[in-house]
């Protein structure tokens, strides 16, 4: 990730911290867009008798994911470097598996599902990083996403209940 051309920065946070951190975030970033995009392809292409409640769950959770692609790039960017903003530059940092194709209804639950919990994960481990260099901030924010993540697993799995 590049750094910004503005001006010193005091924060608190050294550069090679901040630098870091940014990186951190930028995976979690591609993670969340990843996630998003799967959401939201499922909430396209989802059939069959639970349709009206699936479209209507994946949205839900893929507004919540569009929210927190924002404030995870605009956190990058306080930090003071730019975000990586490309479908070719997110496949690189994610690891997050792109939408089945011809998933069923069932598929795409347990996908989300999986998504979700490897998602929780993911953010999981950038918070404890990110607590360790002293990035308070971008922390906490990772805990709301790990939160988030978790909710919308437990709300995928209380479907195939």
């Amino acid at each position: 990730m590049g750094k910004t051309n503005e001006a010193v920065m005091d924060i608190g946070l050294d550069e090679a911290a901040r630098e870091k951190a940014a990186a951190i975030l930028g995976k979690a970033l591609a993670d969340t867009f990843t996630a998003y995009l799967k959401t939201h392809n499922y909430h396209w292409n989802v059939t069959g008798p639970t349709f009206q409640q699936l479209h209507t769950l994946f949205q839900g959770q893929y507004d919540e994911l569009h929210e927190a692609v924002d404030e995870i790039a605009e956190r990058v960017r306080a930090l003071g470097y730019k975000t990586p903003g490309s479908l070719a530059a997110f496949a690189k940092l994610t690891s997050i598996g792109e939408a089945a194709e011809g998933a069923t209804a069932d598929d795409m639950v347990r996908d989300l599902l999986a998504t979700n919990e490897a998602l929780a994960a993911s953010l999981r481990k950038a918070e404890g990083e990110l607590g360790e260099l002293g990035d308070i901030s971008s922390a906490d924010l990772m805990v709301a996403r790990v939160t988030a993540a978790e909710k919308a697993a437990w709300m995928l799995r209380a479907t195939l209940a």
